[in-house]
């Protein structure tokens, strides 16, 4: 017996029932084609992990039971570069927002990772954001394959006191410890670049005694002194390094930046300065003409050190 009905039982395809049935198939399929689009067109949300894996170190072989953290800001499109960002704050706290994140945020625009790094204050304990960034260094090239990086292009950006933490992570570095049971552990802490933006460089004449406080104590040796004082470290391997600075800054003035740029020539390490007509210290609260430059010029600036 045939279960297929005459075709007088068929009903006509009338512009209700396709109504219906287009109705019925963007409603059973709708909630599936946003999930495939979502996937496609939305780069991986941040990602806030701590840095340290148990106690953190704060130099001396001691430790302690606090912690850094890294946000990882992937692309949609990533390039290979990375650069761990170091907000700035006078070592005493730390400008996550327009210093960090939205950095972050921006590069990511231009296909870079942005790695914000929330390093431990010193309170007077000089190691302590030192082996922060060294960390986030070797945590990003430890992870390049996995983030869709080239480990030769992890590079270090600062602001302000984050400028001086992002200088000297570009002027004290070590190419890992290839025995270490930590992976992360083996591979170098030398960035392959710096971008410093207002930076404090010097602990000497010129320095923002609040950083130099918070980061030193009240009454640091000549020895602390000299070596954070970062315009006197440079050697020979020190990464390529882009400054912007204003001219009228006087919280942080200029000749932090004019210092370091004149002995990375002395040593002919690529470096390329942007001494800024205005803006003051943090360009106009992040935003207008001033800021825009340093924006275009540093990433120019990569196209060509690349």
């Amino acid at each position: 017996m045939s279960l297929n009905p005459p075709a007088s039982f068929v009903p006509a395809w009338n512009p209700t029932m396709k109504f219906l049935s287009t109705l019925c198939l963007l409603l059973f399929t709708a909630p599936c084609l946003a999930e495939d689009e979502a996937a496609v067109d939305q780069p991986t949300a941040p990602v806030r992990t701590p840095l340290w894996d148990g106690p953190a170190p704060v130099g001396g072989g001691e430790t302690e039971s606090g912690n850094a953290w890294i946000t990882v800001h992937h692309p949609e499109e990533a390039n290979g570069t990375a650069i761990v960002i170091c907000p700035g704050g006078g070592y005493g706290r730390l400008v996550l927002g327009g210093e960090g994140h939205k950095i972050a945020a921006w590069l990511n625009q231009h296909g870079i990772t942005g790695v914000v790094l929330e390093y431990r204050l010193p309170g007077g304990r000089h190691a302590v954001p030192l082996l922060d960034a060294q960390r986030a260094i070797r945590t990003a090239r430890a992870n390049a394959k996995d983030w869709q990086l080239r480990p030769d292009r992890i590079g270090i950006m600062g602001f302000s006191a984050g400028g001086h933490l992002a200088s000297t992570a570009a002027t004290h570095f070590d190419s890992g410890n290839p025995t270490a049971n930590d992976t992360i552990d083996r591979v170098s802490s030398r960035p392959d670049f710096a971008i410093l933006v207002y930076p404090v460089v010097t602990m000497g004449e010129h320095t923002h005694a609040g950083s130099r406080d918070n980061l030193l104590g009240k009454d640091p040796s000549s020895e602390l002194l000299n070596l954070y004082s970062n315009e006197r470290q440079v050697t020979d391997n020190t990464p390529p390094m882009f400054l912007a600075h204003a001219i009228d800054d006087t919280p942080v003035p200029i000749v932090n930046s004019r210092q370091l740029h004149a002995a990375l020539q002395q040593h002919n390490v690529p470096t390329q300065m942007l001494e800024l007509p205005s803006g003051g210290h943090g360009l106009n609260g992040y935003q207008g003409p001033m800021w825009d430059a340093w924006q275009a010029a540093s990433l120019g600036w990569l196209k060509e050190i690349d």
